[in-house]
């Protein structure tokens, strides 16, 4: 697993490149979108709290450019892009463990093809934008779990290692499943709420009233976990949207960021997911708040682009 290859270049990818770059590990960002692109280098500046920047000059190309792969292949791509990317890769992996660095659910699925052998999950508790000057704007929340989802797990321990720096921390998960649906629906929190009001990500500790629209989406998503067998509580995932919050105060949500820029969004594996577990289970009803609000969120993206 000597090469990591990240796949996607949006601040979480340029960002994730340049930390393991700034500690000597042997990269290759990827564009996930583009052509064929010649091979080229760039300079990465992060600015992280209470730290001096960070930077880092990468190798960057395209995707399309790989003929096989033979090491870690890390996704920061959009999830909305995984079918496509998952294509791609088909049968140029061989053994490299795929490791998702996306939320929401479900984004795995187009990698239950045999082609695939070891695929693993991250769950992100990380913000990064990027800022007016060009700079990368990083701030870690907590530690990211990352779980195996196909395969045995055996490259688990040596994944983690590989991908882990004091910035940007991983470690190693053996029980994934809870985690992904506490932070998707935190994140459906986030990434409807936020983007509909045009506000950062303190808003939910500091304005009551939206805390209180917060409150809501995650009595309906944690009745849908509970009903899938999730041992969730409201209470730890309000706090998780706390920390959060409170951790990220001032940073705008991805989908905000993209909705900005005229990109699609991915909160079809968030709000809409839920919803969709929901109706499956015949609890479509109990679930307003979440589906109006996600519903509003994809119309706005639409529209604006």
């Amino acid at each position: 697993m000597d090469t990591i290859y990240i796949v996607g270049a949006g601040a979480i990818g340029k960002a994730l490149a340049a930390l393991l770059t700034h500690h000597h590990r042997k990269v290759v960002l990827l564009r996930a979108r583009a052509a064929q692109a010649v091979p080229y280098k760039e300079t990465i500046t992060l600015e992280v709290p209470e730290q001096l920047p960070i930077q880092a000059t990468v190798t960057v190309s395209s995707l399309e450019q790989v003929a096989s792969f033979e090491g870690i292949v890390v996704l920061t791509n959009k999830s909305f892009g995984n079918e496509r990317i998952a294509g791609l890769l088909r049968g140029k992996t061989g053994h490299s463990p795929i490791v998702l660095l996306q939320n929401g659910l479900r984004v795995e699925e187009c990698f239950a093809d045999p082609a695939f052998s070891e695929v693993y999950r991250c769950v992100l508790f990380v913000t990064s934008q990027f800022t007016a000057d060009g700079y990368i704007r990083f701030r870690p929340v907590t530690t990211c779990p990352v779980g195996a989802v196909k395969g045995e797990g055996a490259q688990l321990e040596s994944v983690v290692e590989r991908l882990h720096t004091p910035v940007f921390p991983f470690r190693a998960e053996p029980d994934l499943e809870p985690i992904v649906w506490k932070k998707a629906i935190a994140n459906c929190v986030f990434n409807s709420i936020c983007p509909l009001i045009e506000a950062d990500n303190g808003i939910f500790h500091r304005d009551q009233q939206v805390l209180s629209l917060a409150t809501a989406v995650v009595a309906e998503c944690v009745g849908v976990a509970r009903a899938k067998g999730i041992a969730l509580t409201e209470e730890e995932v309000l706090e998780s949207v706390l920390l959060i919050s409170q951790r990220s105060d001032g940073q705008l949500i991805s989908t905000l960021q993209d909705i900005r820029q005229g990109r699609p969004t991915e909160i079809a594996t968030l709000n809409a997911a839920i919803v969709g577990f929901a109706e499956e289970l015949g609890l479509g009803s109990q679930v307003s708040a979440t589906r109006l609000l996600g519903q509003l969120t994809q119309l706005k993206s639409d529209l604006g682009r």
